[in-house]
Order: structure tokens, then sequence, then C-alpha cells
């Protein structure tokens, strides 16, 4: 290959965005599975609950921003355009809006919700002096508060199954561009 080709080819849009998509891209898929199925598991089965507690409440907002600030690199570096590329076909973008959405949804909404609502049952549990997982010996304030945790909690907990779905659609998407020509 001359070297005016070989530069030519160096300093494509495509030879730039194609690696950052790749390490955006699956640094966001191993985020998204290690974290919602191996260290969301351990720390439950390991862990006291209020450590638990405690633990989910601070990495759960730092998850969502990291997932959508990797979703974003994602989606801008989508080779050869970045997310003109994404424009060019509706099963490009669809994953991204369906990632997108979803994330958004659990970092502005769902995730916060559900971070005030375990801060509430803790302070709950104070006020009536008995933990808030005994369903016989709970006020009406900590049955209040528990149902409103399981709604906003399962919720947030189907977007994030949703999201890591999208991911794995586009991952799809993208192996089955890939040209494996020896």
């Amino acid at each position: 290959m001359p070297p005016m080709a070989f530069l030519q080819l160096a300093l494509s849009p495509a030879s730039v965005l194609a690696p950052i998509h790749l390490l955006s891209y699956s640094t966001l898929l191993g985020m998204e599975l290690y974290q919602s199925f191996v260290m969301t598991k351990i720390s439950y089965q390991e862990l006291p609950r209020s450590a638990f507690t405690t633990l989910q409440k601070r990495v759960f907002p730092l998850y969502f921003r990291g997932q959508t600030l990797l979703l974003l690199l994602t989606a801008a570096t989508v080779p050869p355009y970045g997310p003109l590329t994404l424009q060019s076909s509706k099963g490009n973008w669809i994953p991204f809006a369906i990632m997108g959405a979803t994330a958004l949804l659990n970092l502005m909404l769902y995730g916060p919700r559900t971070r005030q609502i375990m801060i509430d049952r803790i302070h709950q549990q104070t006020r009536d002096g008995k933990k808030s997982n005994n369903p016989t010996e709970v006020s009406d304030d900590m049955r209040a508060l528990n149902k409103m945790f399981s709604r906003n909690h399962a919720m947030s907990i189907h977007l994030n199954i949703i999201t890591i779905g999208a991911t794995l659609w586009w991952g799809v998407k993208l192996a089955l561009r890939l040209n494996m020509q020896p």
C-alpha cells in the first residue's frame, strides 16, 4: 500500500470512529452486565441489608450516569460517519432511541425516586423503631413507602433490562457488519 493511501485510510472518519465506537460499546455492555447481574447479586447476598442499601444508593446514580455517557459516546462514534450513520436507516437508530429513552428515564426519574424512597424508608424505620421488611409489624407510613419503593424499583429494573436488551441488539447489528475476511 502506498504511503499516501495508508495516510488517507488512517485519517478517514471510519478509521478514527470505529475503534472508539468498539471500545465505548464494549465498555457500556460490560458495565451493564457486570453491575446488573454480578455486583448487585453478590452485594445483596453478602452484605447486611443496611450496608447493601448504603452501597446501592451510592452506586446506582453513578451507574446510570456512566451508562448514559457511554451511550452518548457510542452513538457519537458509529462508523463511518458518527450520528449521521444512525440517520441512514431506522434499523440503526431504533436501538439507540430505546437505549437513550430507558437510560434517561432511569437517570432522571426512576433512579432518583428509588434512591429517595430508600432514604425515606431508613428514616421511617428510625421513627417507627421497626424494620421495613416485616410486613406484619410495619406502620401505615412504612407500608406506603414499601409499596412506592416496590413500584419504582421494579420500573427501574425493567427499564435497565430493556436498555441491556437494546444494547445487545446493537451489538448483534454491529457484529453483522464486521468483515471477517482473512
